[in-house]
């Protein structure tokens, strides 16, 4: 293990002291406890989206026992005379949303603030898991109980530290699914185009050969993380033709690798990539989700329906911060997002397996009231229909996660995790921007409906 492994490990090991503010607990007190198997909280729904039917119901009666939910019926059954009751019959009512792409470590890319290298270089480990717990807080807030977090960006392990602390009650924030380090190839991965003469750190941990990202896949799982990230394609230009093209990193032999290591583990891989070589190899090697995949060709796109393989395709990142238009970068950035759309496109009317993500964090957590939840509108503006948006941030990442029935679900038997919005979304998409009551494992978080 190298120092700068060891003095992450060590960083994990104190976060508690670090983020322990944003519990707001005072100096000894223990984290407030989960509710007991006897609680019960009865929600009356005005509409609700259960986040599987393709319909919504009317004037529903959710029972909660603990942390469950024990069921599901009509408004007119009888209500238990020790039950909390909440009233939300004036609102929309609908699982607890899953965001499949999130970086809680990460704070945006402006350039003008010193875009990606910042991150690393400018603060302590320390600072940035404050950060990272405001992060996660805020995904809460804005009704995400459940977030997969691709990869820290440098630090380390430092979300099996944050993942940790909100089980313990700590702080708050989602249900999480981390994947630590990530990894690429020498050469693959920022921080980038300082003289050599520098040992610099990494955005992720570089291997090489089948035998080395056979190893650093271990001690990542090893390390806890619940899934494995690829990057199997890195710099993206556009050539002289004016196509769109990205440098490939893994070959087949170390993907395969990686993938064989995580499956046998009973856990699974993300591969970043963009297109061309690095995606075929994605898909041929074994992942199970391609994270962005901005010009799926149709092969993959086949390819990805007959092997089962999650999409997450994360439009929002795309329309941020694109260079002038008659610079290289400039010219990459605006054909990215021209063949995104398209790409999304085909693979929604082939059938691929769509989850919701965004990439947040590589814009900033603060951005607008809801920064995750302005991709749902461009799911809908590129023609996913609104119920199905909702699913891909409800039941269809609970497939993936292997959570079928406990989470991304209003139905007897799922964790307690419930929201609620005062309009309608599936006539006004946006109106999940601005949820109003955030309940995650029978405990409530958010209530601005009262």
């Amino acid at each position: 293990m190298s120092p700068h492994e060891v003095i992450m490990r060590i960083v994990a090991a104190t976060l508690l002291l670090s983020v322990s503010a944003f519990a707001q607990l005072s100096p000894g007190r223990a984290p407030t406890a989960a509710p007991t198997s006897q609680q019960i909280i009865i929600i009356r729904a005005g509409q609700l989206i259960d986040g599987k039917s393709d319909q919504p119901r009317a004037n529903q009666v959710i029972v909660i026992r603990g942390n469950r939910i024990e069921s599901v019926g009509d408004g007119g059954q009888q209500v238990p005379a020790n039950a909390q009751v909440i009233d939300l019959s004036r609102a929309t009512v609908l699982p607890g949303l899953i965001e499949s792409h999130t970086h809680i470590f990460l704070q945006g890319e402006n350039p003008a603030e010193g875009g990606y290298d910042a991150n690393i270089l400018s603060h302590p480990v320390a600072y940035r898991a404050a950060r990272a717990a405001m992060a996660a807080r805020r995904a809460l807030e804005q009704g995400f109980t459940t977030i997969r977090d691709l990869e820290t960006e440098g630090a380390g392990y430092g979300d099996v530290g944050i993942k940790e602390a909100i089980n313990e009650g700590w702080i708050p924030g989602p249900r999480m699914f981390v994947v630590t380090k990530a990894l690429s190839t020498t050469g693959g991965y920022p921080l980038e185009g300082y003289a050599p003469e520098f040992d610099l750190p990494k955005g992720a941990q570089l291997a090489d050969g089948p035998v080395g990202f056979r190893k650093a896949t271990r001690e990542q799982l090893s390390n806890g993380a619940d899934w494995i990230k690829v990057y199997m394609t890195h710099r993206s230009w556009v050539d002289k033709q004016g196509h769109f093209q990205s440098q490939p990193t893994l070959t087949l032999e170390e993907i395969k690798a990686v993938v064989d290591e995580t499956h046998g583990w009973g856990r699974k891989v993300a591969c970043h990539a963009y297109s061309g070589v690095g995606l075929h190899r994605a898909l041929d090697g074994g992942c199970d989700s391609i994270e962005h995949g901005l010009d799926l060709d149709d092969a993959a796109i086949a390819q990805m329906v007959k092997q089962g393989t999650w999409y997450c395709p994360t439009l929002t990142p795309y329309y941020y911060w694109w260079s002038p238009e008659n610079t290289p970068e400039g010219k990459r950035d605006r054909l990215r997002a021209e063949l995104h759309g398209p790409s999304f496109q085909k693979a929604l009317k082939a059938g691929v397996k769509i989850v919701f993500g965004t990439d947040v964090g590589s814009f900033p957590w603060t951005d607008l009231k809801s920064p995750i939840a302005q991709e749902f509108p461009r799911m809908v503006e590129f023609g996913m229909s609104p119920m199905a948006a909702i699913k891909s941030a409800t039941s269809m990442p609970a497939q993936m996660l292997d959570m079928v029935g406990e989470i991304g679900v209003i139905a007897p038997g799922a964790y307690a995790d419930v929201i609620a919005v005062s309009a309608d979304p599936l006539r006004d998409i946006k109106s999940l921007e601005d949820v109003g009551f955030v309940m995650k494992d029978g405990k409530v978080f958010k209530n601005e409906m009262k």
